[in-house]
């Protein structure tokens, strides 16, 4: 088995930063000849912070409200103090919208170190935006270190509107649908290149773009539309998909309300359609199924895709015969539930979502938001006012009836509907133009790498794990010598749930870009009691609490040695994994 695994100035000083050399054959024996990629030399930052201001009144299109020294220490990661850093904050493209009478913005916040790696990293950011995080670079569960400890300069940004306008009502804005979906990450890029250019003498030797959850959409969407801008890219629980699957989660919630006890159209209500004893139950019944698979019982499924084989929901989950007391599913929530996990669909039976693993991680503290709040307080928003054509107002004023009585075959045709107004359909511009075309990305020498929970219960990581075979194809069988896809068992969305969810991803990813060194299994650590980087609560009390696994790349997966500590990766070891989870939907996936 093979290891599984309108800038020209700014493209002038990406070449100057390039060396091409031939590529060595790799275990799939492959001899594709790609760039080589120097690794990135340190600078210091010339002057101080508040000079930089003056001589950046010159960018284009941008406005510098703010620079100031941030004192070493003054922030911290996984108990680190971040080295002192300019703090530089502006805004771009503003503007007075002519459809809604609001003024919107870019706004951003840049964090310089004063003693720079060469490095520049783009942080792309969650939810609908609307936020200028904090420029960090922090990633994964408890994070173990970030982009901006380590001395990266790092650009997190509001993509375009603020959350205070109205939170998704900026969806009546066409622009500002378009720079959320991918046209902000085109305004900020050369705008930050120019920033670090002026700040330290040289732009950035090498470049990379983070994010989980949206985005990590905004990570593999800048792939695909700006391979030519970045060296590297670090993708958590990839929404790529993302419009399909808010949809889903409304066809969830829909069939939830079938089966629900109380009133569905508030999340308290909603889930008394699969309780939380009741969702503790259904992740027992697929342990006692799958545990052993991977050769140890310890609470961690490994073979995601042998499980779904041998788990049956009808037949592992006690059937009801009196009233629902937590240990068992009545044959009508059954019925309800089984479609949510096998795939969201249309009226008449065509997929349009990925299906979603039967694992561990369902009984998972985080469940209950993605499950019955996020359709009716969230999606209602995100379908209804910023993905659909035309945009609906009852979204704004009554999201949960939205959800809960619209037509989810009219809802699918208008993400793919323009009109005159909204010119670009929600699968245009919140999604890469083609996917599992990542040849651009091949061919310049740069990497992906991506990690996801196989308990994610609003991404599906089937649809990831499709999304990663796409690519493979699509490069020639390739995919190993620039993508790795870690599946994080247990785990939820971007983090939590019954796993091992902490580990350094930044680190592996810049040696495999500057040094070309491809990471093989990364090494997890649960966290338990006493964790620096912040304690998970839904670690088991079995565990122990600083357990390790390692996180293998696909499609390869933990397997125990047969000896040694069951609660240290060492005694596992990554080995080749059963059939593929397909589930008969693959055709429902390959319309991008």
């Amino acid at each position: 088995m093979k290891n599984p695994i309108p800038r020209p100035a700014v493209g002038a000083l990406l070449l100057l930063s390039m060396a091409v050399s031939p590529a060595f054959a790799d275990g799939g024996g492959h001899h594709m000849r790609l760039p080589r990629l120097n690794p990135a030399t340190p600078a210091a930052l010339i002057g101080s912070c508040e000079a930089l201001a003056a001589q950046l009144t010159a960018l284009p299109n941008t406005a510098i409200t703010a620079t100031g020294t941030v004192a070493a220490g003054a922030l911290s990661q996984a108990g680190q103090p971040v080295p002192a850093h300019c703090l530089v904050s502006g805004k771009m493209f503003e503007r007075v919208s002519p459809a809604d009478g609001k003024t919107y913005a870019i706004g951003f916040e840049m964090r310089l170190p004063v003693a720079w790696n060469g490095r520049f990293w783009h942080q792309g950011n969650g939810g609908i935006d609307g936020s200028v995080v904090t420029a960090t670079g922090a990633l994964g569960g408890g994070p173990l270190t970030s982009a901006l400890l380590q001395g990266f300069a790092v650009l997190s940004s509001n993509a375009g509107h603020t959350l205070a306008q109205g939170g998704p009502a900026f969806g009546l804005d066409p622009q500002a649908r378009l720079d959320y979906g991918y046209q902000a990450v085109g305004k900020l890029t050369p705008m930050a290149k120019q920033v670090i250019a002026t700040a330290y003498g040289k732009g950035p030797d090498r470049s990379y773009f983070a994010g989980c959850s949206n985005g990590g959409r905004h990570t593999l969407v800048t792939a695909a539309r700006y391979a030519d801008e970045y060296d590297g890219y670090l993708a958590g629980a990839p929404g790529f998909n993302l419009p399909l699957a808010a949809l889903a989660n409304i066809f969830g919630a829909q069939r939830y309300a079938t089966v629900a006890t109380a009133d569905p159209s508030s999340p308290p209500g909603l889930e008394t359609a699969f309780t939380a004893a009741e969702r503790k139950t259904l992740a027992a019944a697929v342990l006692n199924r799958c545990d052993a698979l991977d050769g140890a019982v310890d609470g961690l499924i490994q073979d995601t895709r042998v499980c779904q084989k041998r788990f049956d929901l009808m037949r592992d989950v006690p059937t009801c015969t009196g009233a629902r007391d937590g240990t068992c599913l009545s044959q009508a929530q059954k019925i309800a539930i089984e479609p949510i996990f096998s795939g969201a669909t249309t009226s008449n039976g065509e997929p349009f979502y990925a299906p979603f693993p039967y694992d561990s991680g369902i009984g998972g503290g985080g469940i209950p938001f993605w499950e019955f709040t996020a359709p009716l307080a969230l999606d209602s928003g995100a379908v209804g006012v910023i993905f659909k054509v035309p945009p609906s107002l009852q979204a704004l004023t009554n999201g949960p009836t939205f959800s809960l009585t619209s037509n989810i075959d009219t809802l699918l045709a208008e993400l793919h509907a323009t009109n005159a107004t909204f010119v670009e359909s929600a699968l245009s511009f919140m999604t890469p133009p083609d996917a599992t075309d990542m040849n651009a990305v091949r061919r310049r020498g740069a990497k992906i790498m991506v990690y996801q929970g196989v308990s994610d219960p609003i991404f599906s990581i089937a649809d990831t794990e499709k999304w990663f075979r796409g690519v493979d194809r699509r490069s020639g069988n390739d995919a190993d010598a620039f993508v790795r896809l870690y599946p994080v068992p247990g785990m939820g969305h971007c983090s939590g749930g019954p796993t091992a969810d902490q580990a350094d991803f930044i680190t592996p990813l810049v040696n495999w870009v500057e040094r070309g060194q491809a990471p093989g299994a990364i090494v997890a650590t649960a966290r338990g009691a006493g964790n620096a980087g912040g304690v998970n609560l839904e670690v088991p009390a079995d565990w122990a609490p600083d357990r390790t696994r390692p996180l293998c790349p696909y499609p390869s997966v933990a397997r125990y040695n047969g000896r040694g500590d069951v609660e240290r990766a060492g005694s596992f070891s990554c080995r080749p994994a059963g059939p593929s989870f397909e589930h008969g939907h693959d055709k429902g996936h390959d319309r991008h």
